[in-house]
Order: structure tokens, then sequence, then C-alpha cells
């Protein structure tokens, strides 16, 4: 199973868990935030506040929530100093991965960032050491099982989605960035309910792994995802059937 597919299933589930002690709301802020600073704060005419909103939406953030972190990129309030930052290294058996930093203190994550790393027995590296490996895409995952594929197919390449295939056990929707809200829009009004949705990297090849590497780089990966700066983390592994069913009994 390709890393982008399994990475945002395992992701969603913990944003389910996460949102409940108001973690997920701190990073939603913080894309509300950089998007307003950087756009503007209208979302009719700024595409990535539109979808940070919506983000926000689809997690119940709280209105009033949104409209201050809206205020805070614009400079209306006071907290609008965040800075968004790329971090690329080497993860277990050479994976690459990428996070996506949100932060109000530089110095501070890449220091909590390089000890994460190191901690896995990877590192960070230099800018553009893995990123030229990952293209930024729009991805819907749905579980194949409970979709009609051609109805998915019929929808999504008509709302301007580049590409609908399927990955082991799910289907997957991949857009350009730009066109992820539209993409979005259209499968609700469908009735079409992906399993997980998000902006993310995704590998143009991946590494696969055995059973004792995919769990140091899933345990990295989830570190790093539980830290608050990281907004979002992408790695080019995969997982072969074998390797994740003997994982998945433990």
């Amino acid at each position: 199973m390709a890393g982008h597919s399994h990475w945002a299933g395992i992701k969603h589930k913990k944003a389910l868990i996460d949102n409940k002690r108001g973690k997920v709301w701190s990073k939603l802020s913080k894309a509300i935030i950089v998007a307003a600073k950087m756009g503007g704060g209208d979302p009719d005419a700024n595409i990535r506040l539109r979808t940070a909103i919506a983000d926000a939406r689809a997690m119940s953030m709280p209105k009033d929530n949104i409209e201050r972190a809206i205020k805070k990129g614009t400079g209306e309030l006071d907290g609008g100093n965040v800075d968004e930052l790329l971090y690329e290294g080497y993860g277990p058996g050479g994976v690459a991965v990428l996070c996506e930093i949100m932060t109000d203190n530089r110095n501070r994550t890449a220091s909590e960032i390089r000890k994460m790393f190191e901690v896995a027995g990877g590192k960070l590296g230099g800018t553009n050491c893995v990123a030229y490996l990952f293209e930024r895409k729009g991805l819907f995952l749905f579980k194949a099982d409970q979709v009609d594929e051609d109805r998915l197919m019929e929808v999504a390449l008509e709302a301007g989605a580049q590409d609908v295939r399927r990955d082991g056990d799910r289907c997957e929707v991949l857009c350009d960035p730009d066109s992820y809200s539209a993409v979005a829009e259209a499968l609700q009004a469908a009735a079409l309910e992906p399993e997980a949705k998000q902006v993310t990297r995704v590998p143009t090849n991946t590494v696969n792994l055995d059973v004792e590497t995919a769990r140091k780089v899933l345990k990295l990966m989830e570190s790093l995802d539980d830290h608050d700066d990281v907004q979002n983390v992408s790695a080019n592994f995969n997982i072969p059937d074998e390797a994740m069913a003997a994982i998945a009994q433990g």
C-alpha cells in the first residue's frame, strides 16, 4: 500500500482523537492564519483560505475561532506572526520525509524536529534534499467496497480531478491543489463522502519496507504529526500487503 494512502488513513483516525483534546483546532487555526496572511481575509477571493476554513468546519471548529484566526492573519488581531516552512529529511530505511511546518519560533521547532529524526534513526536534511521526489496534490480517499467506482470517477473527473485510481482496498482521487475545493464540493453534492481528504505531497516513486523498518517509519510519522507545529507529514514509503498484515497483528 502506497505510503500516502496508508498514512492518510491513519492520520484521519488520529485527527478524530486529537480533535477531542483541541489539538487539531490549534493546527487548523495556524493554517487559516497563514492563508489569510498570504492571500487576504476574503475566502471568495482566496482559494487557500476557503480550503482551510472548510477543513476547520469539517472538524467542528467554532465560527468564532475561525473568524479570530482570519483576523490574526490579516493583522486585525495580534498573534499572526506564524511562518510557513518545509523541513526535509530521511527516515529509517532511507525513506524521504517532508514536514510542512507552521511556527512562531523557527529555532525551537527546528531543534525539536531534528531531535525526532535522530531518535528514529534518521536525519534532518537540507533544502530540496527530498522535496523533488514529491508533487503537491489534493487527495481524497474512499474505501473501495463502500463506493461506486464508476460514479466516483464520473463526478471527480468532471469537477477537475486529474486521476481516480485503485490502491489496494482504497480508491484515490488526485487533483491539483487549486481544484481541491471544487472537487470536494462536487463529491459532497454527489453524497460521496471520503474516508480522508487533504492537500498533501504525493511521492513520484516509493521505497518498499520490511516489517521492522515499516514499524519504525510509522512511529516517526506519528511522532512528527503529534508535534504542534507540524501541519502535514509525507513520505515515500510503500508497505507490502504481507508486511501490513504482520504489523496489524502486532
